[in-house]
């Protein structure tokens, strides 16, 4: 992955973060009259939709719809896997920062291949693995304009396993490789507690910690966790609970932690700050709990605690081109190459949406819920 690709593919990733809102979901082309693959018989294609805000497994419908033929300057893209991430489940029960149109296709993020292109197509031929970057990603595939599509490198033949990974690499990864390195000058030897540590943003948090040598206390909300964390290099795994603050005082023999990363909220957010030391930091990404954070102001005050908060829309919204080219520069070779990995916890074809955010929606997985609609 040479500095030639990173720059004409961030050159084109820029472009397209410029014209839409990152995570919100895109006007795709709809089933209104392009009937039928102007070389191939009809295929019937599935798809999830929402017509209305609510409990995703009550609004969530599938449709079915022929494979339509190719406008001007569009791409057909085979879908083969996208995640069901909290952000989608948040918009589509009208929780999340950006409110869908109905009526929206949904799933945010993906990988695919390209199976057609229009002669106006200027950077993407057929047969490129690309990432879904438009939206409406739980189908058997998307049709878009080139923009809605991130070319990734010729990397030969890859092991489903590895696509599947690709899958996922434009928002978690990216949020956990901007968390530790925006707010706080991590050095070698240092210690971060992260709340939620079993999710996939803390899965790479722990990954990408440990390549630097960060050390890290993780905090889970159920005993079973520890091995599998500490398999992916945590120093420390911690249960959550009214001392939790005294445990990681033990666990890390008194050294000073420097950076608190959480998407629980509630009473959680309170005692991974009160674990913080002098001038230490805390990043809320999140509010799994439900429960608005609580802080001690007096506390924040005397030991000059740093409150801050991440969105990654925002930042794909406001980040220079040099510095997406950096973040995906770094992600995407570690994903290709295994280094840096998701759990997964199970796959669900497009006609079974229903029982996939269901299931994503279940406290006790252990990974990622992937919507994986066609043979790969």
């Amino acid at each position: 992955m040479n500095d030639h690709y990173w720059n004409q593919t961030m050159k084109i990733f820029s472009r397209i973060m410029a014209s839409a809102v990152f995570l919100g979901v895109a006007a795709l082309s709809q089933a209104d009259g392009h009937s039928g693959h102007h070389d191939a018989a009809p295929t019937v294609l599935r798809y999830a939709e929402f017509n209305q805000i609510g409990n995703p497994a009550d609004v969530l419908t599938v449709k079915e719809a022929g494979s339509l033929v190719l406008k001007s300057g569009e791409v057909r893209v085979r879908v083969l896997a996208a995640p069901i991430n909290p952000s989608d489940l948040l918009q589509i029960a009208g929780q999340y920062g950006v409110a869908a149109v109905l009526p929206a296709r949904a799933g945010s993020e993906g990988v695919g291949r390209v199976v057609e292109v229009t002669a106006e197509a200027s950077y993407l031929k057929e047969g490129q693995l690309v990432l879904i970057l438009g939206g409406g990603t739980w189908s058997d595939e998307v049709v878009a304009p080139e923009s809605g599509f991130l070319p990734l490198p010729d990397m030969g033949p890859l092991a489903p396993a590895v696509i599947e990974q690709l899958g996922m690499s434009v928002v978690n990864p990216v949020t956990a490789l901007l968390m530790l390195n925006s707010f706080v000058e991590l050095s070698e030897g240092q210690w971060i507690v992260q709340s939620a540590a079993n999710s996939a943003v803390g899965g790479y948090v722990i990954q990408l910690a440990k390549q630097r040598g960060i050390k890290t206390v993780n905090v889970v909300r159920r005993e079973g966790l520890a091995e599998q964390l500490y398999a992916k290099g945590a120093d420390v795994v911690l249960i959550d609970g009214p001392d939790l603050a005294e445990q990681i005082a033990e666990a890390t023999g008194g050294e000073p932690v420097a950076l608190a990363l959480d998407p629980v909220g509630g009473e959680t957010y309170t005692r991974l700050t009160s674990s913080l030391a002098y001038s230490g930091t805390i990043v809320a990404y999140g509010m799994l709990s439900g429960q608005p954070a609580t802080l001690n102001t007096g506390m924040a005050i005397f030991k000059d605690i740093r409150n801050r908060s991440f969105w990654l829309a925002k930042w794909y919204e406001r980040a220079t081109l040099a510095e997406k080219q950096a973040a995906f520069g770094k992600i995407i070779p570690l994903i290709a190459s295994g280094v840096l990995t998701a759990d997964v916890d199970s796959r669900f074809a497009v006609g079974d949406i229903t029982a996939a955010v269901t299931r994503a929606a279940q406290d006790g997985r252990n990974g990622k819920v992937l919507i994986v609609p066609t043979p790969r």
